[in-house]
Parts: C-alpha cells; sequence; structure tokens
C-alpha cells in the first residue's frame, strides 16, 4: 500500500470537508467541529451527517446558545430535514443536554475550558465522555482532528483503524501521531473501510 498516495486520494480531513477550521483554535470553529463529530458519532451514514451538518449551518445553529435558543421541536426539525430521521428525537434531546452542560459548568468558551483545565490527555477524554451520549468513538472522532491544534490530544487510533492498517501492513508506531500526516492517515483509513463496506 502506498501511503502517500493514500493519504492523497482518501486522507482529506472531514472538518476541511465541511469547511470547519479548527486549526484556528477559535471556540466557534471547535465548537462546530464537537457538533458535527456527534453527527459522525452515530451509526449513520456519512452523507447524512454532512448533509445534516449542512441543515444546521443554513439553519444558524451552530454553538450550544443557539442549540438551547432552537429548542427541541427546530431542532428535530433541523435533523429531519438532513436524513437524520432514524436518531431524530434521541439526538436533538442529547444536543440541548449537552449544550446545557457545557454553559452550565464551563461558561463562555466551554471546549477551550475543558482543554484548559484537563491534566492530561486521559482526563480530556473522560470529561467530554462524561456528558450524556459522548461516547469513545465520537469522543475519537472529535479529538482526532484537534492533535495539532490542543496539546493535551492524543488520542488511541480506533480499532478499526489499527485493523485496516495491519491489512495493508502499515506501522502506525513509525508516526509521529502529533502531525498532520497521521491525521490524514487515520481519516484516509477510515474512508477506506466505507468504500469496501458500500
Amino acid at each position: 500500500m502506498n501511503i502517500k498516495r493514500l493519504i492523497a486520494q482518501f486522507g482529506y480531513l472531514y472538518s476541511t470537508e465541511l469547511g470547519i477550521n479548527v486549526k484556528t483554535k477559535n471556540e466557534k470553529e471547535i465548537f462546530k467541529w464537537f457538533l458535527a463529530s456527534i453527527l459522525f458519532g452515530k451509526r449513520i451514514s456519512e452523507n447524512i451527517a454532512i448533509k445534516t451538518y449542512r441543515e444546521f449551518e443554513k439553519a444558524g445553529i451552530l454553538c450550544p446558545s443557539e442549540i438551547l435558543k432552537a429548542g427541541w421541536d427546530k431542532l428535530v426539525q433541523v435533523l429531519d430535514a438532513g436524513g437524520y430521521v432514524r436518531y431524530d428525537f434521541s439526538t436533538a434531546t442529547k444536543l440541548l443536554e449537552i449544550s446545557k452542560d457545557l454553559l452550565d459548568k464551563y461558561g463562555e468558551n466551554p471546549l477551550t475550558k475543558i482543554h484548559k483545565i484537563a491534566k492530561d490527555k486521559k482526563e480530556l477524554e473522560s470529561t467530554l465522555q462524561s456528558f450524556k451520549g459522548i461516547g469513545p468513538v465520537t469522543a475519537n472522532i472529535f479529538l482526532r482532528e484537534l492533535r495539532t491544534v490542543w496539546k493535551k490530544v492524543d488520542p488511541e487510533p480506533l480499532p478499526i483503524v489499527k485493523k485496516l492498517a495491519r491489512k495493508y501492513k502499515i506501522d502506525l508506531n513509525k508516526f509521529n501521531r502529533k502531525t498532520e500526516k497521521f491525521i490524514r492517515l487515520e481519516a484516509a483509513l477510515i474512508r477506506l473501510r466505507k468504500k469496501y463496506k458500500d
């Protein structure tokens, strides 16, 4: 497997595809990526998650206060418009709870604050997973594209990434995980799995 070709073909970042620039370290951009990660985190097609994120964009619901202001009915409407119908009710409830918790516990710039307060990567991951509905997969999706943005970020690659790396004889240990190259390699392997699954 030619790693350079694999990255060139499939290794574009999901955040970049959505027009989200996490490299700015701006809370607004970080939260947009957090919202997208929640949508990607369900057992739902990538295309539906992307389409649904676009609906949130269209509706101007891209931060915790906007989510709370929108309310449950509006969130369900946005999720349905994106085709996220299988998980519309539960996701609307989850987004409201997470947004309320973020603002109540951390105030302004909550995600940036969570990173700042965390002692290390483990504490950062466990804090994120303490929010209702944020499991290891959603936390991983969110954190892996922040490897080069936040100092305390270095999630373990997902089991499927490790499995595909073994299949294609790619030694992940040879890479510096805190580089864009590694993030793009992870994205490429995930896309490769989707490609052959579809």
